[in-house]
């Protein structure tokens, strides 16, 4: 099981990127994926989804490239994973390719969902700010 998929983690990566370099008019996306460590084909795809959620805009041309909408402090970790995996889940209660017959009964299903509950409210506690910050102080410390 995945908590964070692929696109999720790249997306908060980039997020991280371009928030790290806001005196920069527009950051490219070969910069971000060279720093990141992400394929830049890969890169663009999850960059197009973010421009698409409002997250990011974007400028073609020589000195294009991508750079932040919103202010790191209001772009909430959940609301990145909800535009690039759905609603958390971690548990569909699949069995077969349908839903379980058990679903209303089911007690793990009742601390699935307690989980969930909880770590929807700590993901909606952490923004792309909270982790600059965090990465500022992991820096000071190395």
């Amino acid at each position: 099981m995945k908590l964070i998929t692929k696109n999720t983690d790249y997306a908060i990566r980039a997020l991280v990127n371009v928030a790290s370099r806001q005196e920069q008019e527009y950051i490219s996306v070969a910069s971000i994926a060279a720093q990141e460590n992400i394929p830049v084909a890969y890169l663009r795809r999850i960059a197009a989804t973010l421009i698409k959620k409002g997250y990011f805009m974007t400028k073609e041309g020589k000195t294009g490239g991508v750079k932040l909408v919103r202010e790191p402090d209001t772009i909430h970790l959940i609301d990145v994973i909800r535009s690039f995996q759905g609603e958390l889940e971690l548990s569909t209660c699949m069995f077969r390719k349908k839903l379980c017959d058990n679903r209303s009964t089911c007690v793990l299903r009742c601390r699935l969902k307690s989980i969930e509950r909880k770590l929807i409210q700590e993901f909606e506690e952490i923004t792309i700010q909270c982790l600059l910050d965090d990465a500022g102080t992991k820096r000071r410390l190395t």
